[in-house]
């Protein structure tokens, strides 16, 4: 970027925040304590690496201990504001957009002082890093309550990752005059496009509503040949063609188990539906294990997915709920030919079973050159298992070393469905680490195989990350919002 530019986009962005100025920004304390500590705000995002088109990162003192709180933020050619509302930091979307334009591909410096007992602390400040790599516009997700809450109202919403605007994408009871409603899920597009993508609805009227072109259908997918109707999704990335997994689940619940939920497969397979034709064939249909969680690789010459590993043959006529800890899933891959829609033989990609591991949800970067999957030590639903983590490894690296997520992870909490932006700069999965029942979605940086602190999501009040009593399930990123309404979707239905 020139100078002349660079210096045009500074002013621009100075207007910006002189025209604000009449809105009330506190001043800083006259004098305060030096606390000798970075503060503790909620989300944390210090020393977070962030997108250059982020929502506002609001956050929050803890109002147990203080009684307000003011922020200074400053970017590095010195534009300067002050925010705080009570024990809140909410700063305006266009303040905060300009300042994020200022400080692209530098960082941001945070001052917080918090009010304890009539006294201010001064906190040690500390920086946002801005990337210069933008993150997709959009993600969507499912809202529900923890599964073991008997579920009663969910919704499919879309959120602009720019601002706080969350919208409906479809919700349970449209279309439904049970009083329990459907059963929504597994929403999935085509090369984070919306014209092409789906969702299940389950129970009354039940069926896959798939979107062809910006046209609505609704399909059974089950065939006599097949275990199931579609599960698990996966759009190919090119072709009018959706690999699904086919499994007969259960659910059951722990009485002394701090994992609490068990969720797991008695049988699974694979199959390809053709969108046009309306067909369905079998990809891969082993009887003795199970096969789950497709996903092709960013140039569609390949299906990759998890499968189990044999039972040690003393385990094969017991029942699951002594043998459910020794279900263990690796990945696998299969090239695909497009034209003949034939697939190669399988080769192992990655043998979590000989870690003792179990690895699940397989997606690749779109450069092709990273696998990103979930890792716990059994089981194919790790959403509810503690020692769940992401784990990503360099695909054409001697022994697939893996990366560092170290700041990506938690401890103690379960990670689970990781996915890619489209650029492959951003991480996103579901975390319980809050308070191990509500998974929420947390962000990170990635930039040539390193990975930073994960950020979660910004809402508008950062206290809706707590009071929100809502699971963010199965959390996709997408380049563009969906563009048809729940009223159309519903019609589909009737």
């Amino acid at each position: 970027m020139t100078y002349m530019k660079r210096l045009r986009i500074i002013l621009l962005a100075w207007g910006i925040l002189l025209l604000a100025s009449c809105v009330n920004h506190p001043d800083v304390p006259a004098s305060s304590r030096d606390a000798k500590c970075w503060p503790t705000i909620f989300p944390d995002y210090n020393d977070v690496t962030v997108p250059c088109n982020i929502a506002p990162l609001n956050f929050m003192l803890s109002a147990d201990e203080y009684e307000a709180c003011v922020a200074r933020i400053s970017t590095p050619d010195g534009m300067q504001q002050t925010y705080g509302d009570g024990v809140k930091v909410l700063i305006p979307e266009e303040e905060w957009h300009a300042m994020l334009l200022a400080a692209k591909g530098r960082s941001i410096k945070v001052e917080v002082w918090g009010k304890k007992a009539d006294e201010w602390l001064a906190f040690t400040p500390f920086e946002i890093h801005i990337a210069e790599q933008p993150i997709d516009e959009y993600l969507s997700y499912r809202l529900i309550e923890p599964s073991y809450i008997v579920y009663d109202y969910m919704e499919i919403a879309q959120r602009n990752l720019s601002s706080f605007e969350e919208k409906q994408i479809f919700n349970n009871k449209v279309a439904c005059d049970n009083p329990k409603g459907q059963c929504i899920n597994c929403h999935s597009y085509q090369n984070y496009k919306t014209d092409n993508m789906l969702f299940h609805a389950r129970a009354t009227r039940g069926g896959t509503v798939i979107v062809n072109d910006g046209k609505i259908s609704k399909v059974d997918l089950k065939r006599d040949y097949t275990i199931s109707a579609g599960v698990y999704p996966a759009w190919h990335p090119t072709a009018k063609l959706i690999a699904f997994s086919t499994n007969e689940t259960h659910q059951v619940f722990h009485t002394a188990n701090a994992n609490k939920v068990e969720v797991f497969d008695t049988a699974s397979d694979l199959v390809l539906y053709d969108v046009a034709t309306d067909s369905v064939s079998i990809i891969s249909n082993d009887s003795t294990l199970l096969e789950v969680f497709p996903t092709w690789s960013p140039d569609g010459k390949y299906l990759y997915y998890c499968k189990s590993v044999p039972l040690p043959e003393e385990m094969h006529d017991k029942d699951i709920r002594t043998t459910f800890q020794k279900v263990q899933y690796n990945v696998y891959r299969r090239a695909f030919d497009v034209a003949s829609h034939a697939f190669g033989d399988e080769e192992l990609l990655y043998d979590a079973a000989s870690h003792d591991k179990s690895a699940t949800l397989p997606r690749i970067s779109p450069d092709g050159r990273y696998l990103l999957f979930a890792e716990g030590q059994y089981g194919c639903f790790h959403i509810w298992h503690h020692d769940a983590d992401i784990v990503c490894l360099p695909l054409h690296e001697e022994g697939n070393p893996r990366l560092n997520l170290n700041r990506l992870n938690s401890k103690g909490f379960a990670e689970s469905y990781p996915t890619w932006s489209s650029n492959g700069h951003w991480i996103m999965c579901a975390s319980r680490r809050d308070d191990g029942n509500y998974s929420r979605v947390y962000i990170a940086y990635f930039n040539k195989g390193k990975v930073g602190k994960a950020f979660m999501l910004p809402q508008e009040d950062p206290e809706q990350n707590i009071t929100r009593l809502k699971s963010y399930n199965r959390p996709e990123f997408m380049i563009e919002p969906v563009k048809i309404g729940v009223d159309e979707f519903s019609r589909v239905f009737f």
